[in-house]
């Protein structure tokens, strides 16, 4: 549940856990803006920088948060990229904070896309981006001490925020203080309303040069300081990037699926010139080119790390597809009913109704289950910020941005690193004295950069000279048009997953219509899959194969949806395989689609430096598996996050999760 909030009399929030207001008599703006921003000599500080890194103690209602964004958006020096990491212990509801943020009608623009966001915020690291993923907010819900020790994050500004040392002392004491001071660099300036003799006494014991200055009112004074200890500050154990956080320049990025579009966006929004290269001629021509897929949150018991994992990647997925894609043509955020065919219930025993958890997933309603054609009381669970995507389309849509450069037909067969002494005779090139040349199969050279992002799927291995354990999986699934005229019929309104999964109705891709039959009327299709052919990477399948795949689809479809293998199970009966450059027989034939896709070991996607001492500038984000919609944006994010030393996207064990040092 939410924390519960009185409010008082002058429409000041108040909270009954620590006997406190939430800010001041005189309001929360003129703190925010006078204690904190310009405390930390923001917006100043900021001014022309790649990127700005803010923390801040106790998140509270958000109105630091949202002054702070205001100001960078009036700021016509602003930084390229704004960083505010906010730690709360006990987020408020939704309807509190609307109700607090009404108060101030100049900040509704942007406190209404914080509402938008405000969901399903669990204990751990939640990601939200605003303005272009140009402004993220990393919320971290729990002890302030704790998670900032397992995060580390390393920051330019800090707001020291909280209820009164009298009220909430752990978040004043020592051991926040020190965690605090050791997500600060040399120079990091903090600010804060109190002025207690013991938060300075700490403060200076810490390495900050401390000082009292005028207050905002009703403070009389208020306190500032500087981190510069006399003696080397240790790095921050969390977030310490794997090499010297890089500068924007020019990268290679190898792979046009959904993992190298991902990739080539995120190094984009921070100011590098990526190329992205691909043996196809058109993107997601791999993998990624699934006519319709599947993404949504994994449930387990334990809240497992695939679990949290799963969580962070769909908050990403949805967040972007908003940015870039046109809802129920493109995609939708429709929900996704999970089958569980096992019996089982999946969920966490916590997560009862009006938690959280309760926001990402609930035992599905008897009227979801009817909808689906599923009698009452089956193990199902219902995924309200699940859907469904036409990945093709998020990645042209990604490789769209600005900063971006696609360079299909180049199949690269070689990578060689650039040093000065091979540089000899050759003084020009976009890499400097280190960095990287991409070669075809006969040496010459494609693109030259200083950084290289492996990101070809079930090609990664050979270019990573095969020393990662990565296995091809073929995955085929089978799909169709519907008849225009009855469109769906007998089909659930949702994607299902459990035992396979159904997308039962999305727009048919154009080019698949095929000219001979866009003027009969069907645009809409369904999709059901798929294989799961470990070790296989044979393309295209045989004839018999594609039977297979067709009988396996109806077989599993039987399971998870028996009303729905009732409908379509007489195309799929009758499928009929079109020889290359044939016709379709009917509109309506199913037909088969099929990929090969590349897993890891432990069946997680690897992300970061293949050798960071051996092959410096050399970077992978590679074995997303069948979870490629539900993963990659965030695997982008993340990698983007470590190559610069920025704060986390997620909970640091989780990151270590996808880390390429495990391998």
């Amino acid at each position: 549940m939410s924390e519960p909030i009185d409010w008082l009399p002058d429409g000041t929030p108040y909270s009954p856990r620590f006997g406190d207001r939430y800010h001041s008599e005189n309001g929360g703006l003129e703190q925010a803006s006078g204690v904190f921003l310009h405390g930390c000599g923001l917006p100043g500080a900021w001014a022309g920088q790649r990127q700005w890194r803010i923390l801040e103690t106790g998140f509270g209602f958000g109105l630091n948060f949202l002054v702070t964004w205001a100001a960078w958006r009036a700021d016509p020096q602003r930084c390229g990229l704004l960083h505010f990491v906010s730690t709360e212990a006990w987020p408020v509801g939704l309807h509190d904070l609307r109700r607090a943020h009404a108060a101030h009608p100049h900040l509704a623009d942007v406190a209404r896309e914080l509402h938008q966001q405000w969901w399903g915020l669990l204990a751990g690291v939640h990601r939200l981006r605003f303005d272009g993923g140009r402004v993220l907010l990393t919320l971290c819900v729990g002890d302030t001490q704790a998670l900032l020790r397992q995060q580390g994050p390393t920051v330019d500004s800090v707001y020291l925020d909280g209820f009164s040392p009298q009220r909430n002392p752990d978040i004043w004491d020592t051991h926040t203080l020190k965690a605090v001071a050791r997500c600060c660099r040399r120079g990091t300036r903090l600010a804060t309303w109190t002025i207690a003799r013991a938060v300075r006494d700490t403060l200076a014991q810490c390495g900050f040069e401390v000082q009292r200055v005028p207050g905002v009112p009703p403070k009389r004074d208020n306190l500032h300081a500087v981190y510069n200890p006399h003696w080397e500050p240790r790095t921050a154990r969390g977030a310490a990037p794997v090499e010297v956080p890089a500068m924007p320049g020019r990268c290679i990025v190898i792979g046009g699926g959904m993992a190298g579009a991902a990739c080539a966006a995120s190094l984009a929004r921070r100011g590098w010139q990526v190329q992205v290269l691909d043996s196809a001629a058109s993107p997601a021509a791999g993998a990624s080119g699934l006519p319709a897929g599947v993404f949504a949150p994994h449930i387990s018991p334990d809240d497992s790390v695939l679990s949290r994992l799963s969580r962070s990647g769909v908050r990403t997925t949805l967040q972007q597809a908003g940015w870039l894609l046109d809802e129920g043509v493109d995609w939708s955020a429709c929900g996704v009913l999970e089958h569980r065919v096992d019996g089982s219930a999946g969920l966490p025993a916590a997560w009862a109704a009006g938690s959280a958890g309760a926001q990402w997933s609930i035992p599905a309603p008897a009227e979801t289950l009817a909808a689906a054609g599923l009698p009452p009381g089956t193990a199902a669970s219902w995924h309200p910020r699940a859907g469904w995507m036409r990945p093709a389309r998020l990645v042209e849509a990604l490789l769209s941005q600005p900063g971006i450069q696609w360079r299909g037909n180049c199949a690269v067969a070689q990578l060689r690193p650039v040093t000065p002494a091979s540089r000899q005779g050759d003084p020009t090139g976009a890499c400097g004295d280190n960095g990287w040349q991409a070669l075809d199969a006969q040496g010459m050279v494609l693109a030259e950069a200083s950084h290289v992002v492996i990101a070809a799927g079930a090609g990664s291995s050979l270019l990573l000279g095969h020393r990662w354990a990565l296995a091809p999986v073929r995955g085929q699934l089978s799909w169709g048009l519907h008849d225009s005229k009855a469109p769906a019929l007998g089909l659930a309104p949702f994607p299902v997953n459990g035992h396979g999964n159904l997308v039962p109705v999305f727009p048919a891709p154009t080019a698949a219509i095929g000219s001979q039959h866009a003027s009969a009327g069907p645009t809409l299709a369904w999709v059901m899959g798929s294989t799961f052919e470990r070790g296989v990477d044979a393309l295209p399948p045989s004839p018999a194969d594609q039977r297979a795949a067709h009988a396996a689809s109806l077989d599993k479809l039987r399971t998870l949806l028996p009303q729905a293998a009732t409908s379509l199970g007489g195309v799929l009966d009758a499928a009929v395989q079109t020889p290359a450059g044939g016709e379709i027989p009917h509109a309506r034939a199913a037909r088969s689609w099929a990929a090969v896709r590349c897993t890891s070991p432990d069946r997680l996607p690897i992300v970061g430096p293949v050798d960071a001492q051996a092959l410096p500038g050399l970077w992978a984000c590679t074995a997303m598996g069948s979870r490629g919609l539900t993963l990659a944006l965030l695997c982008g994010e993340l990698l983007a996050a470590r190559l610069h030393g920025e704060p986390l996207p997620l909970e640091t064990r989780l990151a270590q999760a996808l880390g390429s040092e495990r391998m």
